[in-house]
C-alpha cells in the first residue's frame, strides 16, 4: 500500500527512501552541475516513481534558471477570438515540451503589467502578450521596463497584434482589413455609414477604424460624416451600439462592427427592434470567428487565420532569434462577403 497517496511528497522524503543526501536527490531530480553516480541516480529515480513524486516548479527554476512554463496573457480567454489563437499556441507549445498558463486582463493595462511582473518573478520560460496594445505612454513605459528586465534575466517574449513596443510580433493586417470592408460597401452603393467601435486607445480599434475611414475619405466621405459609437469591445458593447443607432433613427445603411463579437451583439439588438439585415441595414464584422458563418443571416467579415496567429507567436518565443531587428510575421486579412451585406435600400 502506498502510504504517500493523496498527499504531497517532498524531495526530502525521496532522499530518505533512496538513502542518499538531499543534495544528491536534488541534483538528480532538479538538475545541477555535478555528475551523480549511475547507481545513486537509479535509486533516486526508483524512489521518486514509487512515491509518485512531482518536482516543485519553483525549485527547478531556482536550480536551472527557468521553468518550462509559457505565460499566455490575453484580454479575455472566453472571447472566441482569443480562444482560437490560444489553441494554435498550445499546439506548438505541446510539441516543444512547454506548459501554457493563461491569464485574462479584461483589457486592463495595469493588470497586463501585473501578469508580466508575476511571470518574471516565477521565471517563466517565455511570455506571449495576445491582443491589442494600449496607446498610453505611462503603460508603455512601465511595460517596456518589465519586459527589458525579463529579457535581461534570460526570458523571451513576443506579441500578437500591435503593441508599439520592441519585440518579435505576429501582426494581423488590421488596417488593410478595414479598408477592404469600406471598398466593398462603397461598391455595393452605400454612402452613409455607422461604426460600432471599441475604445480608440486600443491599437486594434485604431487600426481597423483608421483603415476603414481612410478608404472612405479617398472616396470623398470624410471621417466627420461617420457615426462612430464607442462602447465596450464585447457582445454587450455591440448590442448597446446597435440600440443607440436604432434610437437615432438608423441614419446609415451599413454598420461596421470592429469585431465579430460586437457584430453578434448588434445583430441581436437589430432583430429585437425589427430591423431586417441586410434589407434595411448591412452588417459587417471583423475576425471570422467560427460561429459567424452559422448566424442568420451569415455575417460578412474579414477573415484572419487565428489558429495560425497562435502557432506563429509560440514559434517565435520557443526558437532562437537571429541577430538583427525584431521578427515580424504578417497575417493577411481576407474579406468574406456573406448574407449580411447587400445594396442599400431604395
Amino acid at each position: 500500500m502506498d502510504t504517500h497517496a493523496g498527499r504531497y511528497v517532498t524531495l526530502e522524503q525521496v532522499a530518505n527512501a533512496a538513502e542518499v543526501s538531499l543534495a544528491t536527490a536534488s541534483r538528480v531530480l532538479n538538475g545541477g552541475d555535478r555528475v551523480v553516480r549511475a547507481e545513486l541516480r537509479d535509486r533516486v529515480l526508483a524512489a521518486a516513481r514509487k512515491l509518485r513524486y512531482v518536482p516543485n516548479a519553483h525549485a527547478q527554476a531556482l536550480a536551472g534558471g527557468a521553468t518550462t512554463t509559457v505565460g499566455l496573457v490575453m484580454h479575455d480567454v472566453s472571447d472566441p477570438y482569443f480562444s482560437s489563437i490560444t489553441r494554435g499556441a498550445i499546439e506548438v507549445a505541446t510539441r516543444g515540451g512547454a506548459l501554457v498558463m493563461l491569464g485574462s486582463t479584461f483589457r486592463s493595462p495595469e493588470r497586463e503589467i501585473e501578469y508580466v511582473s508575476a511571470l518574471r518573478a516565477q521565471r517563466a520560460r517565455a511570455i506571449l502578450l495576445v491582443g491589442s496594445g494600449f496607446a498610453d505612454p505611462e503603460y508603455q513605459r512601465a511595460m517596456r521596463t518589465e519586459l527589458e528586465n525579463y529579457r535581461d534575466a534570460g526570458g523571451r517574449y513576443a506579441f500578437v497584434s500591435h503593441h508599439d513596443l520592441p519585440g518579435d510580433a505576429v501582426l494581423p493586417e488590421n488596417r488593410a482589413g478595414g479598408a477592404a470592408i469600406a471598398r466593398a460597401l462603397l461598391e455595393l452603393g452605400h454612402r452613409r455609414f455607422a461604426v460600432a467601435s471599441g475604445p480608440r486607445t486600443l491599437t486594434t480599434v485604431a487600426h481597423r477604424l483608421g483603415g476603414f475611414a481612410a478608404e472612405l475619405a479617398s472616396a470623398g466621405i470624410p471621417e466627420s460624416d461617420l457615426l462612430v459609437i464607442e462602447r465596450d469591445f464585447t457582445e454587450d458593447g455591440g448590442y448597446a451600439a446597435a440600440r443607440e443607432l436604432v434610437a437615432a433613427g438608423i441614419p446609415a445603411t451599413a454598420l461596421f462592427c470592429v469585431t465579430d463579437v460586437m457584430a453578434i451583439g448588434a445583430l441581436m439588438a437589430l432583430r429585437e427592434h425589427g430591423v431586417p439585415v441586410p434589407e434595411r441595414l448591412s452588417l459587417v464584422g471583423f475576425d471570422d470567428i467560427p460561429i459567424v458563418r452559422h448566424l442568420s443571416p451569415a455575417l460578412s467579415t474579414v477573415a484572419l487565420d487565428l489558429n495560425r496567429m497562435g502557432r506563429e507567436a509560440m514559434r517565435l518565443v520557443l526558437t532562437d532569434a537571429p541577430p538583427g531587428p525584431p521578427r515580424r510575421v504578417r497575417i493577411p486579412a481576407e474579406l468574406v462577403l456573406r448574407e449580411s451585406t447587400a445594396a442599400p435600400p431604395g
